[in-house]
């Protein structure tokens, strides 16, 4: 096969046109996996791992957007109290937008103390002294640092909120890199918000020989005696029931995903069989100089091969650069899904590429290896 790759790249530059056009169809179908996949693998790491299952988030009752939930903040003493509970962190919420959106905007006010103790935040500029000072002041992902183009000392404002940006942080988990962090007196006391002493949620950290759901049931007996009832769940079923909508949406996409590897079987095949076409009489000269059937068969595929791989690498090189440079995420109702670039969804989309161009070339390479000799030579 190897000894004929010069013969098959003069083969695809004979038809230049072609060969650009059903590479860049494949170029733009492995764009959309890829950016699909970054998606699905977005929603997979925020609602599993061992944040996901060993924190519970005591919520409202019947409440769904952070700004209808309010809950009493003292009710973190009382948290504390329940077998198995470690520590508790009141956090308030606020954000732009509690619809679906691809801008969302969510400021997460809690103490400093406690956000460096329980976030495993990393700084990449800035410092923990300003933020713990300076009560106007927040810490920014770096995605939405990137999408807003912000930088340590700028003034941050959305809504009727208005920060200085005291650092700017990686998390080890992707879709926190999409958040503001406040202090909790900042939003519970900006005018406007009027949520003095209350909080919209509280995040209960275990034990590691404490049962999830044991201690969750228990938290909510515990508070039915308050006057606020409460729902409490692990924070990946919290996430995953909160954007139930989009969870519908991207198992849809997920479809979508393989309707375009099908695009690129039926487009790659499609131009593989034109030129098989076009060169029939060149495969029965092949032939009569001594070149085996299935020496043509392995040439016709190889063709296919290469088309669908130079595509493919380039659609999927191309979604992983934007999906790492973007800083793009989708939200709703306070939780954001990060689209992040990975080495597995990388390999995939070229593994994809490849079994993808070698299935489109079998048929037409199958003709190809049977043609008849003489019918072929006699052809005008």
């Amino acid at each position: 096969m190897f000894s004929f790759a010069p013969y098959v790249v003069k083969g695809l530059w004979r038809h230049g046109m072609r060969t650009f056009l059903t590479a860049g169809g494949a170029a733009v179908a492995l764009f959309v996996f890829c950016f699909v996949g970054a998606v699905q693998e977005g929603l997979e790491r925020l609602t599993s791992g061992g944040d996901a299952d060993r924190t519970l988030i005591v919520f409202q009752e019947n409440r769904f957007c952070p700004t209808s939930s309010r809950l009493p903040q003292d009710y973190a003493d009382t948290i504390r109290k329940v077998p198995g509970v470690k520590d508790v962190m009141p956090v308030q919420v606020w954000t732009n937008n509690c619809r679906a959106s691809l801008d969302i905007v969510v400021f997460n006010g809690a103490s400093p103390a406690q956000l460096r103790k329980n976030r495993g935040l990393m700084l990449t500029a800035g410092d923990w002294s300003t933020f713990e000072s300076r009560h106007d002041s927040a810490l920014i992902g770096a995605n939405l640092a990137r999408r807003r183009r912000l930088a340590v000392g700028d003034t941050f404002s959305i809504g009727d909120l208005s920060t200085q940006v005291a650092g700017v942080f990686e998390s080890p988990v992707a879709a926190e890199e999409n958040l503001a962090y406040t202090s909790l007196e900042f939003l519970q006391y900006t005018r406007g918000l009027d949520a003095a002493g209350l909080v919209t949620m509280h995040e209960a950290y275990l034990d590691e020989n404490a049962d999830p759901d044991t201690v969750a049931k228990a938290i909510d007996e515990t508070l039915a005696a308050g006057p606020v009832a409460t729902t409490t769940r692990r924070k990946g079923a919290f996430q995953a029931s909160t954007l139930s909508d989009l969870v519908d949406l991207i198992g849809f996409a997920h479809w979508l995903g393989y309707a375009c590897v099908g695009l690129v079987l039926t487009l790659v095949a499609t131009t593989t069989v034109m030129a098989v076409q076009d060169r029939v009489k060149e495969h029965a000269v092949l032939q009569t100089i001594g070149v085996r059937p299935g020496r043509v068969f392995r040439l016709v595929v190889s063709e296919s091969l290469l088309i669908c791989l130079a595509g493919g690498v380039v659609g999927t090189l191309v979604a992983l650069a934007v999906l790492a440079w973007g800083g793009l995420a989708v939200g709703a109702e306070g939780v954001t899904i990060a689209f992040q670039p990975s080495v597995s969804l990388g390999l995939t989309g070229i593994v994809i590429a490849a079994l993808t161009g070698l299935l489109a070339g079998i048929i037409p390479a199958w003709h190809a290896s049977r043609t008849n000799i003489v019918l072929a030579l006699n052809q005008a």
